[in-house]
Order: C-alpha cells, then sequence, then structure tokens
C-alpha cells in the first residue's frame, strides 16, 4: 500500500496493489479467479461479445462470488453496439500533453491495434519542459508534433482541432490507454447527421493505490454501459436547474464534427487545466445542446484512464474539478442567460457542502466528506477567477438585473 496502514498489517505484503481491476467475461467467467479475490479489493469488469455492459465492486470484507453471480444475472443479454452504419470517412485524433512524455508513449502505442486507424494522430504539446522526450515520442509513433507555448488544456485542444484536416476530430488524453475498437465504436456512433459528439466508457487502468480506488469509487469517468443520447428535450427538461452537461461523458473520451466549430467556435480558453482548472468539455457540450445538437454517449467506445496515484494529487484535482465547474457555470450564464446555472452555483451546491458538514460532524468519514475542504476552496475560486478573468461581468450583471 502507498497510502496509509492496513488493517492488519501482516494480511497485506507492501508492495501489494491496494485493490485489482478484473475482467471477467459473462458468458464464460472464471470462477476460480473470482473466487481468488476473497478478502481483497476489486473492481470487475462484466464483458460481453468485446463491450463492456457492467462492474462489481468488492470490498475486502465481501465474499466475490455472490456479488458477481448477482451481477451476472442483470447483465445485458447482447452486447450495446449499434447496427451497421456509415459513418465520416475521416477522422484525426488529438492527444494534448504536458510534461509527460512517458505517459504519451504509452498512449501512443495502443493505437496499433487499433480496428479503425486514425488518419492522422496530432500531438499537442502544451508548453511543456520535456519538449524534447514529447517531440521525440511523437515523431517515433508517426504521429504529428505540434508545439503550443501558451498554457491552458482548451487552448491545445483548439490548436489541435484547427490543425486537424478530417470529418471528425476525437480527443483522448496522454494518461490512457485505447481499447482495439475505440476509435471505430466512437466514429461509428456518428451514424445520424443531427449527431455532433461522441463520447465514450471510461474504465479505470488500475486501481494500485487508495486515492485511485476512492476516487473511481466516488467520482469516476464512468457513465454507464447503455448508449444514451442528449438533446434539446434533455436541455429543455434541465435548464431551470442548471443543464448537467457533465453527465454526457468525459473529454478523455470524446468526438465531434469538425463542422462544430461552426455552429459554436471553438473551445473557450478560460476553462480547464491551466486555466480555470476544468469543465471546458462540459462547458462545449452545454453549448451544442443548448444550439439545438445532439450529444451521444456510446459505451462501447472504451478507454482505460490511469487515475491520480498520490491524496496530494487527488485533493489538488478534486480542487481544479470545482473550481472550473463554477467558473463553466458563470460561463454558461454568460453565454445563455440561462438562471439554472446560477441557481446550481448559489443555492444547489452549497446546499449539498452543507449535508457534507453535518455528515462530517457525525462522523461520516467517506471520500466525499473528508475530501470536503479543497471542494469548497475550489467552489470559491472558480467564481474569483472567473470575475478577475472575463471582460463581460457587467453584461452578467445585467443578466441578475
Amino acid at each position: 500500500m502507498t497510502t496509509g496502514e492496513p488493517e492488519t498489517p501482516q494480511s497485506r505484503d507492501a508492495t501489494e496493489p491496494y485493490a485489482r481491476v478484473l475482467h471477467i467475461d459473462v458468458d464464460t467467467p472464471d470462477w476460480s479467479l473470482v473466487a481468488s479475490r476473497r478478502r481483497s479489493r476489486t473492481f470487475f469488469v462484466l464483458w460481453r461479445a468485446e463491450c463492456a455492459v457492467g462492474h462489481v465492486w468488492v470490498d475486502e470484507r465481501d465474499d466475490p462470488t455472490p456479488a458477481v453471480q448477482r451481477a451476472l444475472v442483470t447483465a445485458p443479454r447482447a452486447p450495446a453496439v449499434a447496427g451497421p452504419v456509415t459513418p465520416p470517412s475521416t477522422v484525426s485524433v488529438v492527444i494534448c500533453t504536458r510534461d509527460r512524455p512517458g505517459a504519451l508513449v504509452r498512449c501512443l502505442a495502443s493505437f496499433g491495434n487499433q480496428s479503425r486507424r486514425p488518419d492522422e494522430v496530432i500531438v499537442v504539446d502544451n508548453a511543456s519542459r520535456a519538449a524534447a522526450e514529447t517531440q521525440a515520442a511523437t515523431l517515433a509513433a508517426g504521429a504529428t508534433y505540434i508545439r503550443e507555448d501558451r498554457p491552458g488544456l482548451d487552448i491545445a485542444r483548439n490548436t489541435g482541432m484547427l490543425a486537424a484536416r478530417s470529418q471528425v476530430v476525437a480527443y483522448t488524453d496522454d494518461d490512457t490507454e485505447l481499447h482495439p475498437r475505440w476509435l471505430e465504436c466512437l466514429v461509428g456512433a456518428f451514424s445520424e447527421d443531427h449527431v455532433v459528439a461522441v463520447t465514450g466508457l471510461v474504465l479505470p487502468a488500475e486501481l494500485d493505490t487508495e486515492p485511485q480506488w476512492l476516487f473511481e469509487r466516488d467520482w469516476g469517468f464512468g457513465k454507464g454501459y447503455l448508449t444514451r443520447d442528449f438533446d434539446e428535450v434533455f436541455y429543455e427538461d434541465t435548464r431551470t436547474r442548471g443543464c448537467p452537461a457533465w453527465e454526457v461523458g468525459a473529454g478523455a473520451n470524446m468526438a465531434f464534427r469538425a463542422s462544430v466549430v461552426d455552429r459554436v467556435g471553438l473551445f473557450d480558453e478560460r476553462l480547464d487545466v491551466g486555466a480555470a482548472g476544468c469543465s471546458g468539455d462540459s462547458e462545449y457540450w452545454y453549448r451544442i445542446l443548448a444550439d439545438g445538437g445532439t450529444c451521444r454517449y456510446e459505451p462501447s467506445a472504451i478507454v482505460y484512464h490511469h487515475h491520480r496515484r498520490d491524496l496530494e494529487g487527488l485533493a489538488r484535482q478534486l480542487r481544479y474539478y470545482m473550481r472550473g465547474h463554477a467558473a463553466a457555470l458563470l460561463v454558461q450564464y454568460e453565454r445563455t442567460g440561462d438562471r439554472g446555472n446560477l441557481r446550481r452555483l448559489v443555492l444547489s451546491l452549497p446546499a449539498w457542502y452543507l449535508r457534507l458538514v453535518a455528515h462530517r460532524i457525525c462522523g461520516r468519514t467517506d471520500a466525499p466528506t473528508t475530501a470536503l475542504l479543497p471542494q469548497v476552496l475550489g467552489l470559491l475560486s472558480g467564481v474569483a477567477f472567473y470575475l478577475r478573468r472575463s471582460p463581460l461581468v457587467p453584461r452578467v450583471l445585467r443578466h441578475g438585473g
């Protein structure tokens, strides 16, 4: 274990991972493998015909066999894969990276077994200090290297979008690995003209440390195992309380028709890593929905994400998540005048955190309550960030009047 002390020091070797991710075929489960995880934390991913169809959490106090057996009963009987379609003919993949050449090498290596090869892979080096290593890794993989000296994830995303030469522009992160059918399924989900954006399933690549386990359990990127369309009906039904565009997916696994730029513009460069901290992706989906477009979640398009390994990194990540979320709510209000964004910011989120404070006072010590301070500080700093950086603050105030 890398954080904390085990309940029984003799029961777990110091080098043993905090938890395991194991993959189980629903039709031919390996019950001896399942049983071997007794008294061990395990995240079981259930598969059928190359599609993930569910998962099971097993703590060290649980017997994994009956837990997995129960999950198999409710697992879908057929893969959630679309029928034959005529997808867009060309696709570019953009990877934005900064000072993680080792992770980039691992990500680029997983393009070698893709069932649908990209027409181009563009690596945007976002102001890395390790520029030479990043460029060498990119060129060794046969990808296109672009240096972007202005720090900011959404700046890098825009640089990649403008450089891409294909009908679809897909994005993944440098800390992911790709399922062999990732790009095939992601592009195939553009089966109807009204689908402007597609996201896919993000599974944990590993849960070797306690922070990785906590993040996946309480804040993970996965959005379920069924295809879902988010459209103008979803937007209209939720806008009064702040349309939850973050439910669409995760920025580590998303794609857009290149023509989306003509409809809604580029990513807002005030948001995400290097600026507000997060939510550049969800604000973009929000803009698409507000414009009447459809975003599709397609869980057969799978990437594996390497979560932050240490508690300090997790706390920093959660702080920036809430900082970016608060700023994005104000940006969305600025663009649309939808007061549901303000309602979420000044009513719903404070009420949620007050409940967490009450739970903490009552002795509850789960991850959301123990990570409460970074989240609250992030929320407040996100509002401050927006007010400092936005040239349109007077316009926002006029909306309030």
